[in-house]
């Protein structure tokens, strides 16, 4: 945690309110989200008990599970849900425009620049908190490997259709939020704390009707108050009036209102079944029917205060302007949505139950590299965000002094000015150090000449001043500019190559030429878009 970030949270503690921990807003917000408040079974990882889904704030759709522990109607649940998240994937996949791509050319082997299709947009799945992430990758393990009754006909419990492509979609969205800076699927309680600091610990964070009380207090109240009115407060009946949906439920909604509900839906399904006449069956399917509409309306009492509360979160962040670098990661997200529905298109099987050692190793560099240059992003985006990577020594900001202009030495001599900058921070330079300077959106990089006490930081500027011999006008610092350098870079690089999987030694899943341990299950209609 930065200074900037303990210095807000003690602020927040002394003031009864959240502080703002960023100016603009770091991540993408879709124009029509699809927001899922799961819910699930406690004791049973992966148990679906309910859910609220949907784009439009006023009309979710409810999903229920009236006997989780009965395998078919969890399959009819996931049927449900793919009959919602599937048309949203579809309308946002069929909508692309013109976009240029480097690959390599076969033959040549050199770098060339192809025209591809780009979706114009992504589909982007809200959840309220990092266990409906977590949730959201549980369920996508679960299903994209299931077997339909078409491709399997003895099989005892055949899946829907089109539940094995629901979850290829979750699994590519549960792998993507595992990007920093990725949009594709948020957890709302995550980008509610990363742009305001409450004065409760990060685990109390991820209660979202905790959060959202210090951010947005009812009037007269201090956050700490709110917050804990939404941990703890309960009505009449012993149930809480602020529900978690962490997605697991409470113990007292579970042993109070949950299990004698499902009982009450057991002995009403069992004696319906056991109903000899046509009159008696009538008779018992309106008293079991009643017993799913009570479970309905249970899953209902506990889903929709979150969903509400979602939405409360979501209008907080649209208050906060984009920040300039939002859109380009916006942009890799959807890159990545295009490449994921090429490679249902093309019939490719599903992803791979454990990752081969390259595509393992270059998950992991794609997400150091990533996070990394959201680092980088988020503070030349955000003066509060410079600010915390001032006070840690790795950026300084500054009124130019002097200015002299400096050649390099060599038969074409090139322009290497001198600038001369007075800053009261104290950034950690050494000599020939380099530091970066945003010019015209791109870094310009100079290195450090000398430090001194009084804060006089002589800085050699390096590039972006053209070809010629004199610096084109606007690239070199004029005396008077106040300009903020950073000790890290703006750009990140990529790494090594890595070998192709096949030629990866047997300490990694060789020797060349084995078997594959795993094969991957056969490609069938319902895994096709």
């Amino acid at each position: 945690m930065s200074l900037i970030a303990t210095l807000s949270r003690l602020e927040a503690v002394t003031t009864g309110r959240a502080q703002p921990l960023a100016t603009v807003r770091h991540r993408r917000l879709s124009e029509r989200p699809l927001v899922f408040v799961p819910l699930t079974t406690a004791g049973e990882a992966g148990a679906p008990l309910g859910a609220l889904v949907g784009t439009d704030r006023d009309a979710p759709r409810l999903l229920a599970v009236p006997q989780p522990r009965d395998r078919d109607l969890r399959f009819a649940f996931l049927a449900e849900l793919a009959d919602v998240v599937l048309p949203y994937v579809d309308s946002h996949a069929d909508v692309v425009e013109a976009a240029e791509r480097t690959e390599t050319d076969p033959e040549t082997g050199k770098r060339v620049k192809v025209e591809v299709e780009l979706c114009a947009d992504a589909p982007q799945i809200v959840v309220p908190s990092r266990a409906g992430v977590e949730f959201v990758r549980l369920l996508g393990r679960s299903m994209r490997f299931r077997r339909t009754a078409e491709q399997d006909p003895e099989a005892p419990h055949p899946a829907p259709p089109r539940v094995p492509l629901l979850g290829r979609w979750l699994t590519h969205y549960g792998e993507r939020a595992r990007v920093p800076g990725s949009s594709l699927l948020l957890a709302l309680t995550e980008v509610l704390g990363r742009h305001w600091a409450t004065g409760q610990s990060t685990l109390e964070d991820q209660h979202l009707g905790a959060l959202l009380a210090w951010i947005d207090p009812p009037g007269g109240t201090s956050g700490a108050e709110a917050a804990l009115r939404a941990e703890l407060a309960r009505d009449e009946q012993g149930q809480l009036l602020c529900p978690p949906a962490g997605p697991a439920t409470d113990p007292a909604f579970d042993n109070k209102l949950l299990a004698p509900a499902i009982e009450r839906y057991d002995r009403a399904r069992t004696a319906f079944a056991a109903a000899e006449d046509g009159l008696e069956a009538d008779t018992r399917l309106g008293i079991l029917t009643a017993a799913e509409r009570e479970v309905r309306e249970l899953v209902l009492s506990r889903t929709r205060p979150t969903w509400d509360a979602v939405w409360r979160g979501l209008d907080l962040l649209r208050a906060l302007p984009e920040g300039a670098h939002v859109e380009e990661r916006w942009t890799r997200d959807r890159w990545s949505f295009t490449g994921h529905r090429d490679r249902v298109l093309a019939g490719e099987p599903p992803q791979p139950r454990r990752d081969d050692a390259v595509t393992a190793a270059n998950k992991l560099a794609t997400r150091e590299r990533e996070q990394a240059r959201l680092d980088a992003q988020e503070a030349l985006d955000d003066p509060l965000v410079m600010a915390g990577r001032r006070l840690a020594g790795e950026a300084f900001a500054g009124e130019v002094t002097e200015v002299v202009m400096a050649y390099s030495e060599g038969k074409r001599p090139s322009p290497r000015p001198l600038v001369t900058v007075r800053t009261d921070d104290r950034p950690h330079l050494g000599e020939r150090a380099k530091v970066y300077r945003s010019l015209g959106g791109k870094p310009q990089s100079a290195e450090c000449v000398g430090i001194d006490a009084d804060g006089l930081v002589v800085l050699r500027v390096l590039d972006k001043m053209g070809r010629g011999k004199e610096p084109e006008p606007g690239s070199v610092p004029e005396k008077g500019d106040r300009l903020c350098f950073t000790l890290f870079e703006h750009e990140q690089r990529g790494g090594a190559k890595l070998p192709d999987p096949e030629q990866t030694p047997w300490t990694h899943g060789g020797p060349p030429g084995e078997p594959v341990l795993e094969a991957a299950d056969p490609v069938t209609q319902e895994d096709v878009l």
